[in-house]
């Protein structure tokens, strides 16, 4: 059975939301060294301007889960792919600091809904046997938009022109037109209108997805299941006993995700660089360009694979590789005056591995188990908190990051992220499920008869 053609279309029109996550996080890292001289800014000014669209991000994920269940899937993504082109053109006439980080939290509203709609909506919309690969392009899509933000860095920087940052935020128009676009060719998700009372919609569109039978066994489950929880809908029902598991595996996967340091390496890359001794702002944004290939081949990889080894298998891989990856590359820094020259060889290879090792793993799992673990009833708001999960995460890191390096140095930043590694590897031997293969509805029902997690 190969994959619908319509619905890996649906999938790739609307992963352009993840390429827009992708793009518009990691075009801060490019225009940073460009902002510190245009307005002579601190490093705690940096720190603001980049951990602005993760606080904006925190907002959308507290707002929009309701929103997106009142709405629509579907809505809810044309209604952000609005807010990712205004928000663009704002960044890049910003007169001054302030309004540079108005801007960017407005942009990070954006990205904090579609880190998580998205998904959601790929999830819903795709057959059980191709699910893992066809959420994860949302992934992959994440990764490309970061690659193309450092090319786009690149590609506009100029030494001699400090004002270049504000092409670099322009560019993130065009894939905003694009989602915008596309999306009014995208049905709704069929489950979300099976549960406000669309039958008939949304039996049309899973017969197109599935067969006929599979497509009736999927209403016929999915009836159950609302049914069972008609009365026991939104947050009073995410808290219940049954599905304490599945909102702990939410939260714990993005801390011990945002707590490797993933991050720092996207927003900070360059500055890293820089820290090594490379001195000019344009040759900087080089390795990181590196980085992001690397992270674009690796994500591909786990596309192909997600469905074929499994969630728990590529959890265990990538973040056993994770450790001594971190792990060297604090010893590079510590070793740093022996090394010399071969510093930012040394420290390139060492995140290189740790990117290929996340991208595999952690990076994808994140938002695709979400998407898997929860009931329909309580998907939005599930989905909603992991994503807050990840952008309060995300946000801690990002804003103590230059501070850690002032206060322990770069070595024992990064060895302090090995540790978290560490730990994550023990609770997820443990806690990570394997749901490859089951139905949304299967898992549901696994969660409701008091199952652990590792016997899913």
């Amino acid at each position: 059975m190969k994959i619908p053609r319509i619905v890996l279309f649906i999938a790739m029109v609307a992963a352009i939301g993840g390429l827009l996550f992708g793009f518009d996080t990691g075009v801060i890292s490019g225009a940073l060294p460009f902002l510190q001289e245009h307005w002579t800014l601190s490093d705690g000014q940096l720190e603001w301007l980049t951990t602005s669209v993760l606080l904006g991000a925190i907002i959308g994920a507290i707002a929009s889960g309701g929103v997106t269940e009142m709405l629509g899937r579907k809505k809810m993504i044309i209604v952000n792919a609005l807010i990712f082109f205004a928000a663009s053109l704002g960044c890049a006439y910003a007169s001054n600091v302030t309004e540079l980080i108005v801007m960017r939290v407005i942009i990070g509203i954006a990205i904090g809904i579609t880190s998580y709609v998205v998904p959601m909506y790929i999830a819903e919309i795709s057959p059980k046997k191709y699910r893992g690969g066809l959420v994860t392009l949302n992934q992959l899509m994440i990764t490309i938009g970061i690659l193309a933000s450092y090319i786009t860095d690149y590609w506009l920087s100029n030494d001699q022109d400090l004002e270049s940052w504000r092409a670099m935020f322009m560019v993130g128009i065009y894939p905003a037109i694009a989602l915008l676009t596309g999306m009014f060719f995208l049905p709704e998700s069929p489950r979300w209108l099976i549960s406000k009372n669309k039958l008939e919609k949304g039996r049309a569109i899973l017969e197109k997805v599935e067969s006929k039978d599979q497509a009736q066994q999927i209403i016929k489950d999915l009836q159950y299941d609302l049914t069972v929880s008609r009365n026991n809908s939104g947050l009073k029902e995410l808290f219940k006993p049954w599905l304490r598991i599945p909102l702990s595996i939410t939260v714990m996967i993005f801390f011990f995700q945002q707590f490797s340091g993933v991050n720092t390496i996207i927003y900070y890359s360059p500055t890293i660089f820089k820290m090594a001794g490379i001195v000019s702002n344009t040759a900087s944004i080089i390795p990181a360009i590196i980085i992001g290939a690397a992270n674009v081949a690796a994500c591909a990889f786990s596309v192909i694979m997600l469905d074929r080894w499994g969630r728990r298998k590529l959890f265990l891989i990538g973040i056993s590789g994770m450790i001594p990856s971190l792990a060297v590359l604090g010893i590079s820094f510590h070793f740093g005056e022996q090394l010399g020259e071969m510093l930012p060889y040394y420290a390139a290879g060492s995140i290189i591995a740790f990117i290929i090792f996340i991208a595999i793993s952690l990076a994808p799992l994140g938002w695709l188990l979400i998407a898997e673990i929860f009931p329909l009833r309580t998907r939005s708001l599930g989905m909603s908190v992991g994503s807050l999960a990840h952008w309060g995460f995300n946000a801690i890191v990002a804003f103590t990051f230059l501070k850690l390096v002032n206060t322990l140095g770069v070595a024992y930043t990064f060895w302090s992220y090995a540790l978290v590694c560490v730990i994550g590897l023990l609770w997820g031997y443990f806690y990570i499920p394997e749901t490859k293969g089951k139905s949304l509805e299967e898992i549901e029902d696994h969660w409701r008869q008091g199952k652990s997690a590792r016997s899913l």
